[in-house]
């Protein structure tokens, strides 16, 4: 029986007063010693319900296992026998709701930080300078088309290229890696990260055409003349406003404007990089999830003085990651929770000057889970501001459906699947990740990815549909 350590190894980081004046990667890893020890807290359990907690289903028992034994080489191995992208997932992968959550240790002491061994594991394969590529089944000659190389694109891709089939990754913009180049901050993914993943993938054999939009280069249905099928991983790329007074004014932006000025067109690095950005003195970001961390946070990097979130429910309530919450509060974030903004108010020449808002209390749970907002009549009041951003969710573009006959959308044009195999109603056609979700996390999109890749080989072997 492993001896039971209570708490779990600490891992350092930069310090708040350091990290608001550069876009360096928090978070510094573990070392070797550390990874060693965080794994030998692992109580190796014959029913390994993390396992279970797990979107891609990773043997997390067997490579902490054999990263206790100092066995790294074997551990990463086995790590990607389920997942493609280690050094992404863990770094972004929300564990504490997922594999920690259900770790058996969680339940008298913390659970085992398997996020952090994983991405020490994925960044000591890449010190080694030797990546392992995995065997591949023969040729199939079945031909696949992933459309978007994001999470699920590049998850979906790296499984049907191991099974033998040649795949090719359609993406629109001029960089792969999705949500992961566009949205992410270098300081939470750098993107030499993302970028050493993309060619992983490729390795094995993935062929990569840039600055392809399905849609307009080209249709689903022509896609289909030459391909036995295809996979929709475009994501959601299509932002949400709040319809409220005052969101055309100058200063007002989407997060994912403001997140791809600044990653993907590295604003972020300028004078190096000619990107306009909005560099706002008091700049107040909408919302509650990682989004909006990402947002504000990159605010604060951008030379704002104050960095404020607004958000309708309370902490408890927050959709987003834990430790995003914590690094945001470290540097400085104000935080005005229980609040509904109401308008934005600019002056004569359009340019944003104030929020207006209104306070809220608690009411029962909605259908989110989450205890519902509720307005406090005569509460207005006012948050000075030069820039506001909308970081509220997101849907996918429109672009593919309206070009695309019989494929079924929701309202909000999210695609309709077979959640068991990522179908879709047109033959031949299946999609996963935010396509299908309109926003959710890194890891449920290469879920349904690994998901789609395994009922999409089977179509291609039976062709039943």
């Amino acid at each position: 029986m492993p001896k039971i350590i209570p708490t779990r190894t600490p891992m350092a980081e930069q310090p708040p007063a350091e990290r608001v004046r550069n876009f360096d990667e928090v978070p510094f890893g573990y070392t070797p010693a550390e990874a060693v020890a965080e794994a030998e807290r692992c109580l190796l359990c014959k029913r390994p319900t993390c396992i279970d907690g797990c979107p891609v289903h990773i043997n997390i028992v067997g490579f902490l296992e054999l990263t206790a034994k100092g066995e790294f080489r074997a551990a990463i191995n086995l790590i990607k026998e389920s997942d493609a992208l280690p050094a992404i997932t863990g770094r972004v992968c929300p564990q504490e709701a997922q594999c920690e959550k259900v770790c058996v240790m969680a339940r008298k002491y913390e659970p085992v930080a398997i996020g952090r061994v994983e991405r020490f594991l994925a960044d000591w394969e890449a010190s080694q300078g030797d990546l392992s590529v995995p065997d591949l089944a023969p040729p199939s000659g079945k031909k696949v088309a992933v459309v978007g190389a994001g999470p699920a694109g590049l998850t979906v891709a790296a499984d049907l290229a191991r099974l033998g089939h040649q795949v090719t990754m359609f993406e629109a913009l001029h960089e792969a890696g999705g949500v992961l180049v566009y949205g992410i901050p270098e300081f939470r993914l750098p993107k030499t990260i993302v970028q050493r993943e993309v060619n992983y993938v490729c390795s094995l054999g993935v062929s990569l055409v840039r600055d392809f939009v399905v849609g307009m280069t080209a249709t689903l249905d022509e896609l289909l003349e030459d391909y036995q099928a295809v996979f929709l991983g475009s994501g959601a790329g299509l932002p949400w406003f709040l319809d409220i007074p005052g969101e055309n004014l100058s200063g007002v932006y989407s997060a994912n404007e403001y997140l791809t000025r600044s990653n993907l067109m590295k604003a972020y690095r300028f004078p190096e990089y000619d990107t306009p950005i909005a560099r706002g003195r008091r700049v107040i970001t909408i919302g509650g999830g990682n989004v909006a961390m990402d947002a504000c946070r990159t605010a604060l990097r951008l030379g704002a003085e104050e960095s404020i979130v607004v958000y309708r429910r309370s902490r408890d309530e927050m959709p987003a990651r834990l430790e995003e919450i914590h690094h945001a509060e470290q540097e400085g974030i104000q935080f005005n929770y229980l609040t509904t903004p109401l308008a934005i108010l600019g002056d004569d020449r359009g340019q944003v000057t104030e929020l207006e808002c209104l306070r809220n209390e608690l009411g029962e749970p909605d259908a989110s889970g989450r205890r519902r907002p509720v307005a406090i009549p005569g509460s207005n009041f006012r948050i000075p501001a030069d820039t506001v951003i909308m970081a509220i969710g997101q849907s996918p573009s429109p672009l593919i459906p309206r070009t695309t006959a019989d494929l079924t959308t929701k309202r909000d044009g999210v695609v309709v699947i077979d959640e068991a195999t990522g179908k879709t109603s047109k033959q031949g056609v299946f999609a996963g990740g935010d396509v299908a979700t309109g926003g959710a996390t890194v890891i449920l999109a290469m879920g349904q990815g690994r998901t789609a890749a395994s009922a999409i080989d089977e179509y291609l072997k039976t062709g039943v549909w």
